[in-house]
């Protein structure tokens, strides 16, 4: 009788929700349907290509099988056990390089470009005259589009190029010309352009965040007498750890992605940077499409997303409270 009880009591539960939710359906239903287009575009630009890379990644793909396509022949995981023990496998020359300089890049450029916006928001976020006209000049290096940025600086660079001749003859912090397109050099001649570029964009948003603090406080902690270095790290940081975690993770992700300013400023993505210059993107375009190794191409894609994914997961559980407490 009771067990009888608790299962009429447990289907009228889920019977509830059930109605609950077609309730709350058919109250959006307009709002549903204006989101069905933005899914069927989802499908087809992101999800349909990713299947795809997903599927080449266990087919020998190559210049003797391209004209088979999606039907050349599947050898299962071959691509993945090449690229992580075949030291003779094309794609993997050079990697463990794109690796290391690819991390070194993502994690030196995200905070550049974080310290940089936040900096620079706090500095615009104050009431001064021309401020507006401040805040506009600050957006030109964001609306350069990045190819250029890599073909200016890739001559800003050379030996001759204007950064040495202030270094060396304007300011004489150097005694010699270096070469900051070969060598160790390099990475610095990559990170620099791109925290450059990337700061503006991190400053508009840090300013929105800003904005939305209210004065009230500050003048309450001023009058506690709190200084501007405790409210700044009592205060300001705390309100904007939610805008802060969200712009890490995209920072994070578009970095480790970067391609453009590399590929630009060393041949358009037919040269080597060499050792300290490749990255993984410019890495595996260029060996996968040189060497028309497909398969390996996309079967290291599909490592690196996996890669990403785990990335994601750690920040999410790292910011998991800020997020759900927006």
């Amino acid at each position: 009788m009771g067990l009888h009880t608790e299962k009429s009591l447990s289907a009228k539960n889920t019977s509830s929700k059930r109605g609950v939710l077609l309730k709350r359906i058919r109250d959006n239903k307009f709002a549903y349907m204006l989101m069905v287009p933005t899914i069927i575009f989802m499908l087809l630009v992101h999800l349909l290509p990713m299947i795809q890379g997903f599927w080449m990644s266990f087919l020998k793909l190559n210049q003797f099988t391209l004209v088979k396509y999606l039907k050349a022949p599947f050898v299962g995981i071959d691509n993945y056990v090449g690229l992580l023990f075949n030291t003779d496998n094309p794609v993997r020359q050079g990697l463990n390089f794109a690796i290391r300089n690819t991390a070194i890049y993502a994690v030196i450029v995200t905070i550049g470009v974080m310290f940089m916006g936040l900096m620079m928001a706090m500095l615009l976020n104050r009431d001064f005259p021309g401020r507006s006209i401040a805040r506009t000049a600050m957006l030109l290096p964001w609306v350069v589009p990045s190819y250029v940025v890599g073909v200016l600086w890739g001559f800003m660079w050379q030996q001759n190029g204007i950064i040495n001749y202030i270094l060396v003859d304007v300011l004489h912090l150097m005694n010699e010309k270096p070469f900051w397109l070969l060598g160790p050099n390099t990475i610095w001649a990559i990170i620099i352009p791109t925290i450059w570029r990337g700061w503006p964009f991190l400053m508009v948003i840090f300013l929105a965040g800003l904005q939305t603090i209210p004065e009230d406080i500050y003048e309450a902690a001023t009058i506690d007498g709190a200084g501007k270095f405790r409210q700044f790290w009592n205060m300001t940081l705390p309100m904007l750890k939610p805008v802060i975690a969200v712009q890490l993770l995209f920072q994070i992700i578009n970095n480790v992605y970067s391609y453009n300013i590399v590929s630009t400023m060393f041949g358009n993505g037919a040269g080597y940077p060499g050792e300290w210059g490749d990255l993984l993107m410019t890495a595996l375009t260029r060996q996968s499409f040189g060497y028309w190794a497909f398969g390996s191409g996309s079967a290291a894609s599909i490592m690196l997303m996996f890669a990403m994914l785990m990335v994601v997961g750690v920040w999410y559980r790292v910011f998991r409270s800020e997020l759900n407490a927006q």
